[in-house]
C-alpha cells in the first residue's frame, strides 16, 4: 500500500512538468512507444512518414495540401486550424501536433483507402453530422495522444454529432492509445452495417489501450465483426454502455477500470439500445449477440457485466506492457491527451 500511495505521488508530480519520453513519463508501467495490432501485424509496423521529407503548416490551405500523396511525409501542425473541407491523409503520413494548442476544428479527419498512417498530439472538436475521425479500408493505422470531444446533454442528443474514431470498410491492424474522448455520446464504432458483414468479416483488428473516456454515452467501442484487444483503459461516468461487442464480434477486455455513473461496462447481447440505435426507436435494434473474453482482471466498479458468450480471442498474439490495475487510473489520467509527448 505503502508503495502505490508513493507511486500515486510521483505519478501526479511528473504531470506537472514538461513533456517526457514515454519510460520515464510512465515510470515503465506502460509504453507510450507503438504497440498492438498497428505495430505486429503481417505487413510490418506503422512507421507513417518516417523517413520522408517534414513540413510544418498553420493554415488550412497548407495542411490539406500537405497530407496528399503516397509519399512519405511528416507533417506538423502548429495552433488552430478550421478546415473548410475534410482532411484527407494520403499513404505514409504522419500528422503530428506540435505542443499543446494544435486544434483542428470545422471538418475532421478522413483516413480511406490507405496504408501506414499516424496521427498524434491534435484536439478535434464538435465535427457537426460527420466523424472526428474516420478510418475505412486502410490498414496500419495509429491514433495516439490525441483529444477528442463534442458536447454530451440531452438537449444536444445522440445524433448530433457523429463518432470520435470510427473503424470500418475492411480496416485492419489498427492502435488506438492515450487519447482522452470526452462529453461525447457516440464515441468509437467499429464495423459497418449488415449489408457489409463479408465486406467486415475477418479483418477490423483493432487495439485500444490507456484511453480515457469521461462523460460519453455508448461506444466505449462498440463492435461487429471483428477483434478489438481493450486493455488499461479508464471510463469514468459512461452514462449508457461503454464496451458492446455485438454481430459476431470478439473482444478480449483485461485490465481497465470503470468508474462514476456507469451502469454498463461490458455487454456481448446484441440488443442495440436506444440511446445508441441509429432510429432511435424506443426499443432499440436487434442484432446478433457478440463475444467477449476476460484477461486480467478488470476493476469494473459495480457495473453491469453482462457476457452471453465467450469466444475464442483468449490472448493477444503480440507482447504489450500491462499497467498493473491499481495504477491505471493515475498512470492514464497523466499520460494521455495533447502536450505529453514530443513531436
Amino acid at each position: 500500500m505503502r508503495f502505490t500511495v508513493l507511486l500515486n505521488a510521483a505519478l501526479v508530480s511528473l504531470s506537472a512538468a514538461s513533456p517526457l519520453s514515454g519510460s520515464a513519463a510512465t515510470l515503465g508501467l506502460a509504453s507510450w512507444n507503438l504497440e498492438g495490432y498497428a505495430k505486429d501485424n503481417p505487413i510490418g509496423p506503422t512507421t507513417g512518414g518516417e523517413g520522408g521529407e517534414t513540413v510544418y503548416v498553420s493554415n488550412a490551405q497548407d495542411l490539406l495540401e500537405a497530407v496528399k500523396g503516397d509519399e512519405p511525409r511528416i507533417v506538423y501542425v502548429k495552433g488552430e486550424i478550421s478546415l473548410p473541407e475534410r482532411l484527407r491523409i494520403g499513404r505514409n503520413k504522419s500528422v503530428l501536433g506540435v505542443g499543446w494548442n494544435a486544434h483542428i476544428k470545422q471538418n475532421g479527419i478522413t483516413i480511406n483507402g490507405v496504408d501506414n498512417i499516424i496521427v498524434r498530439n491534435l484536439k478535434i472538436s464538435k465535427m457537426v453530422d460527420a466523424d472526428g475521425i474516420g478510418i475505412n479500408n486502410s490498414t496500419r493505422v495509429w491514433i495516439d495522444h490525441n483529444e477528442l470531444y463534442s458536447e454530451f446533454s440531452e438537449e444536444v442528443g445522440p445524433d448530433t454529432y457523429d463518432g470520435q474514431i470510427d473503424i470500418s470498410r475492411a480496416s485492419d491492424w489498427i492502435t488506438i492509445s492515450w487519447n482522452y474522448l470526452h462529453d461525447h455520446w457516440k464515441s468509437s464504432l467499429v464495423g459497418n452495417s449488415d449489408s457489409l458483414r463479408d465486406v467486415d468479416f475477418g479483418t477490423l483488428h483493432i487495439t485500444y489501450h490507456h484511453n480515457y473516456w469521461r462523460n460519453c454515452g455508448t461506444r466505449g467501442p462498440a463492435g461487429r465483426f471483428g477483434h478489438q484487444h481493450i486493455y488499461n483503459n479508464l471510463y469514468e461516468d459512461f452514462h449508457f454502455q461503454a464496451i458492446h461487442s455485438r454481430s459476431d464480434n470478439q473482444v478480449l477486455v483485461e485490465g481497465n477500470v470503470f468508474k462514476g455513473d456507469t451502469p454498463i461496462a461490458l455487454d456481448t447481447y446484441g440488443l442495440v439500445i436506444p440511446k445508441d440505435s441509429p432510429n432511435t426507436c424506443v426499443c432499440g435494434d436487434e442484432e446478433i449477440d457478440g463475444f467477449a473474453n476476460l484477461g486480467a482482471k478488470n476493476d469494473w466498479g459495480g457495473a453491469i457485466v453482462n457476457i452471453t458468450q465467450e469466444g475464442d480471442f483468449t490472448k493477444a498474439d503480440y507482447k504489450f506492457k500491462l499497467t498493473p490495475l491499481s495504477l491505471v487510473k493515475p498512470l492514464v489520467w497523466l499520460g494521455v491527451g495533447v502536450g505529453k509527448v514530443w513531436v
